[in-house]
């Protein structure tokens, strides 16, 4: 597969609108994304969970989808509430994981709250994060593909 060859004999207009087909791709993922964050009122409305710590509930790997609604409440006490979050998993609680000198949590510290979750489905983020070379060459790819793809 001769990948500059293939841009060599594209002409001027193949080759913007190759590019501007890729950006279209880009702008429309970012377009999902910000669109998921208005929906859910969550800053990360899908995240990965990283590590062992929140089982046996969820697992490494399994991707979750937040919602942070404002009249959501957290069911614990009255008034201004407090927390200290601990993973199912762990022996000690997160405060090592919070901000330097914070020792509680408040409500405009939640990310979000686990709404649904695909099992495992996140494992390909923390192989890509892992393994930094087979992630840029999976990109490289997949830009190349989209780059120098012809319609038909």
């Amino acid at each position: 597969m001769d990948l500059f060859g293939d841009l060599r004999r594209m002409n001027k207009r193949q080759l913007y609108y190759q590019v501007l087909n890729f950006a279209m791709i880009v702008s429309s993922a970012l377009m999902i994304w910000k669109g998921l964050i208005v929906v859910t009122g969550s800053e990360s409305p899908i995240v990965v969970v990283l590590s062992g710590s929140m089982e046996p509930a969820f697992h490494r790997g399994d991707l979750l989808f937040l919602t942070n609604f404002h009249d959501d409440p957290i069911r614990a006490g009255n008034g201004n509430i407090k927390f200290l979050t601990k993973g199912d998993n762990n022996e000690v609680d997160d405060r090592g994981l919070y901000k330097e000198g914070q020792n509680w949590l408040e409500k405009k510290d939640v990310v979000g709250r686990a709404r649904g979750f695909l099992p495992y489905v996140g494992m390909v983020t923390i192989i890509m994060n892992d393994y930094p070379k087979f992630k840029y060459a999976l990109l490289a790819v997949m830009g190349a593909y989209v780059l120098l793809k012809r319609e038909s």
